[in-house]
């Protein structure tokens, strides 16, 4: 399939901020507010509070970061530039797992409130697919990647027109709820009924770190804007904060709109009719039927919108690992609208797999927003790492205070994994470290390469801070956290956060140096400008002493 080497430059600075706010308002606003109330109760608003300001520090790295590499699948190419070979092997694997998870999120997201009217999608007691559901769930991926095969120009027409409604609905929900049915004290009412720690757990497994997570749409179509360096940067603040303000009305209206009798054994205990869609299930409830079935039918529309979009990006996320080295070069072939369209194959044939081990929105959520997290929070590090070895390199935008900043963002990134529990963490550690066992299988045993040629001096530093956060996860809190209960939940937060430093000291030392640094990025900058080759250079790069 024959076609441009270059991607399209058609994304204007609305277009960004729709593809991140977009993302941002998927299923996690129609599920957001219920998991947060039965975990953290009133103090839900806080939760979302501290979800946004966690990866709003994301967003002030990343608006530095991405200027600076404003290619599609920046990340992939900004990993290299920073830390070498290795951990941009490591990091590409933890990214295009982050990305490829999320669509199937949204399309179970659509099935679980469509088993109110098409019943049969949905176990009724376990939340589960069924094998119909599954089928079903297989057959909307497939229509939503389909519609990415079309050039860019038009993918981010058909995300603007979808944003809007994405927006619009929220907000008036907000004032629907509020006005048919408003109990006030239900902000103050069984608070005690969940613990303190709830606040913070809830920002990891309640949707509330996977919603905002959408911003980063606008790095992932860097290479796409015509002027990055003042886009980038306006679309990734403006998103996290819009969508804070429209999440933050819908946890108070959510929790007001609640009769009290729904709570009356505690928050952790809370049930009413219809908790498998619960917006429309209290729509109905305080009698806005008509606006129920709006419901209905954003629930189609929205998550599918953030699958939409979230396809869009992972395709640029493989191309860049085939720029870059990490995966076959036929990954970077483009059709003639300008669309890596064998990463669309890819990303649509690794999402259906993820039903199988995760059949339901609730599953998936918090295996998604742990591994999204961990993705990016190696960009503190980069951006710290790229001050010293590229200190002259050109910063269209320069964060202020990185110094401080900087390790605020690493330290928040690494407490949201341990929000997470050790049931999520278990899991996506063992796929991370199964990658690198096969990576150095693969290298030593069938390239037969020599161990100078690893690249190790840069990466050895991602064993202790895995498996140091892997421990910690381990030794927290049991109950619904699934440690050993070694440790108090506070404690491992003070743990993670000394842990981080000393990780982000080790790993800013163990960098690659100027002259390498310098060239990979002149690298990364001809994958910007043109559609060549880069592989016979990248190979000349690795052995580079």
């Amino acid at each position: 399939m024959a076609g441009p080497t270059k991607l399209r430059r058609d994304a204007g600075v609305i277009g960004l901020l729709y593809a991140s706010l977009g993302s941002i308002i998927g299923s996690g606003w129609l599920f957001g507010a219920l998991h947060a109330a039965v975990q953290a109760g009133p103090r839900s608003v806080l939760s979302w509070i501290i979800g946004a300001v966690s990866i709003l520090f994301l967003a002030f790295v990343f608006a530095e970061l991405s200027t600076m590499f404003p290619n599609s699948g920046a990340l992939v190419h900004m990993t290299h530039v920073s830390h070498g070979d290795l951990v941009g092997k490591i990091w590409t694997w933890i990214l295009f797992l982050a990305f490829v998870s999320v669509p199937p999120v949204e399309v179970s997201a659509v099935l679980t409130y469509a088993n109110n009217y098409i019943p049969g999608l949905i176990h009724a007691h376990t939340g589960l697919m069924t094998s119909r559901g599954m089928g079903i769930a297989a057959v909307l991926l497939a229509g939503v990647v389909g519609l990415n095969f079309l050039a860019v120009r038009w993918v981010i027409a058909i995300n603007s027109a979808a944003t809007w409604w994405k927006v619009i609905i929220p907000i008036a929900t907000i004032g629907i709820l509020m006005a048919y049915s408003f109990h006030p004290h239900n902000m103050v009412a069984h608070v005690h009924s969940v613990p303190v720690s709830g606040v913070f757990t809830a920002v990891a497994t309640a949707g509330i770190v996977f919603s905002f997570l959408g911003f980063q749409q606008a790095i992932a179509l860097a290479g796409e804007t015509r002027n990055p360096s003042r886009y980038v940067p306006i679309a990734l603040i403006s998103s996290v904060l819009i969508g804070m303000l429209i999440y933050v009305g819908l946890q108070v209206a959510f929790i007001t709109a609640l009769r009290p009798q729904d709570m009356s054994g505690g928050w952790n205990h809370l049930h009413f009719t219809g908790m498998f869609g619960p917006l429309a299930a209290i729509a109905v409830t305080v009698g806005a039927v008509w606006w129920a079935v709006l419901l209905y039918v954003d629930a189609f529309i929205s998550p599918l919108g953030t699958a939409f979009i979230y396809i869009t990006a992972s395709p640029r996320i493989i191309m860049a690992a085939g720029e870059m080295g990490n995966a076959p070069k036929q990954v970077t072939l483009l059709n003639r609208h300008g669309v890596p369209w064998v990463g669309l194959v890819v990303t649509y044939a690794v999402g259906v797999l993820f039903f199988f081990p995760f059949p339901s929105w609730q599953k998936l959520v918090s295996a998604v927003s742990l591994i999204t997290v961990l993705s990016y929070s190696i960009g503190p590090i980069i951006l710290l790492r790229l001050r010293t070895a590229l200190p002259d390199a050109p910063r269209p935008f320069r964060l202020r205070a990185a110094n401080l900043l900087a390790p605020v963002a690493f330290i928040a990134s690494n407490w949201i994994v341990y929000w997470s529990g050790y049931a999520v963490a278990r899991w996506m550690f063992s796929a991370v470290f199964v990658y690198i066992i096969a990576y150095l299988l693969w290298f030593f045993i069938v390239r037969r390469r020599p161990l100078s040629e690893l690249g190790w001096q840069q990466a050895w530093w991602t064993v202790p801070y895995l498996g140091g956060m892997w421990l910690v996860s381990y030794l927290g809190p049991s109950g619904a956290m699934g440690g050993s209960g070694e440790i108090g939940f506070f404690t491992g937060m003070w743990i993670i956060a000394g842990f981080s430093l000393v990780v982000l000291w080790i790993a800013l030392r163990a960098g690659q140096n100027p002259q390498d640094a310098q060239r990979c990025a002149d690298l990364v900058k001809t994958l910007g400008s043109s559609g060549v080759d880069s592989r016979e250079r990248l190979e000349e790069l690795e052995v580079a002493p």
